[in-house]
């Protein structure tokens, strides 16, 4: 088996960034001047929707028909929800998981590609890597496949197809890092092997199928990483 690239998910995986989201989501429907407020529970129970506005539209099917926005607005929320993110994120909210930057670095120099395929939208990617990196996405991944750029957001495989098919290799050359049950089942249906580093708010998914459990991409775990791959094979 030969890995040529690694395929890396964002929220939970890169960064545990989901409590920032939250927040952000929080501050945005304070500034609105909505009612609305998702605690903790909440939030991991809309965690299991991929994507910010898929997730205000669930939020939303459970509310009263008077309370909820139109589509437009509902839009036009998420959006002063990503800036208020992005704000957040630059002002140091989050940083890298342990481990991912050596990994990274280690993959470059074994002259493996790296991408992204995250349900978080463009501006998200670009606010996380800046901050982490110093740097635009586009000089730390080679290929990024991010939030709207297809028609449905995980655990649907689609967003993973396009970053293969952006990398012009077979699954089979791809290796998935995921946090999340919704992005295990998307990886696994595009024919990716995972790893999976569990995230604050995905330790007790199921990850049966995952081709190796760890929780963290330190170096300590790289060996263990390789060889579930190859017994996986």
């Amino acid at each position: 088996m030969t890995i040529r690239a690694l395929i890396f998910d964002l929220d939970g995986t890169l960064a545990e960034t989901e409590e920032t989201h939250r927040a952000a989501f929080n501050a945005s429907f304070a500034a609105r001047g909505l009612d609305w407020h998702w605690s903790r529970e909440d939030y991991a129970v809309l965690l299991k929707t991929g994507g910010g506005k898929e997730r205000l539209r669930a939020f939303q099917a459970g509310l009263p028909e008077a309370a909820r926005l139109p589509e437009a607005d509902l839009v036009r929320l998420h959006a002063e929800k990503t800036e208020t993110y992005g704000r957040m994120i630059a002002e140091g909210a989050v940083g890298l998981r342990p481990g991912v930057e050596d990994l990274i670095l280690h993959a470059r120099e074994a002259e493996m590609a790296i991408a992204m395929a995250t349900t978080s939208s463009r501006p998200s990617v670009e606010a996380l890597v800046r901050a982490c990196w110093g740097k635009p996405a586009d000089r730390v991944f080679d290929v990024i496949a991010a939030g709207d750029e297809v028609a449905r957001k995980k655990p649907d495989p689609g967003i993973y197809r396009l970053a293969l098919d952006r990398l012009g290799l077979p699954a089979r050359d791809g290796l998935a890092f995921e946090d999340s049950h919704i992005g295990l089942q998307s990886a696994r249906s595009a024919g990716l092997g995972v790893v999976i580093t569990p995230s604050t708010y995905t330790a007790e998914d199921d990850f049966t199928g995952a081709a190796y459990c760890a929780p963290t991409l330190e170096q300590h775990n790289w060996p263990l990483i390789l060889k579930a791959m190859l017994l996986s094979c």
